[in-house]
């Protein structure tokens, strides 16, 4: 996991939520594709501790973050989510990411091969002209909001 975080935060942030002496969820963008052409879109994630959910975690990570991927320029969000999985598709919806297709059968998750959904937001507006390139990830301790 330390490898995974190393190299992901080579390009995009990482967020850990802590309650007390507890981590409760992280959330994390990556690079959508490795294709240059795809710089200005990230993969997302959030994971949250089970005791925990329901209970703003998710919300709390997500909006840090995409506050930090559009200071980084930014402008498009992916998230896939296994299916069915309604807790995330409602949780990815009521936050404005809208579904853009299915992927049949590619993942093999709790013993058979799942449907992965993918769901996009917009960041930022598309503007015209060539986009200014993304930044490195802000490099800064943050203190997301738990409304």
């Amino acid at each position: 996991m330390a490898r995974r975080i190393e190299t992901m935060t080579a390009t995009h942030p990482w967020l850990v939520l802590e309650r007390g002496d507890s981590v409760v969820g992280y959330a994390y963008a990556g690079r959508h594709r490795q294709r240059s052409a795809y710089r200005w879109a990230a993969h997302i994630s959030v994971y949250v501790d089970p005791a925990q959910r329901r209970s703003g975690v998710a919300r709390t990570l997500y909006g840090a973050l995409f506050e930090l991927l559009r200071e980084q320029g930014l402008r498009i969000a992916c998230a896939g989510i296994t299916l069915p999985n309604q807790a995330s598709v409602a949780l990815h919806e009521s936050l404005g990411f809208e579904r853009v297709g299915v992927f049949r059968g590619i993942g093999w998750k709790a013993g058979q091969w799942r449907d992965v959904g993918w769901w996009q937001l917009d960041l930022a507006p598309r503007g015209s002209g060539s986009p200014a390139e993304p930044l490195r990830p802000i490099r800064r301790p943050i203190a997301p909001r738990s409304d």
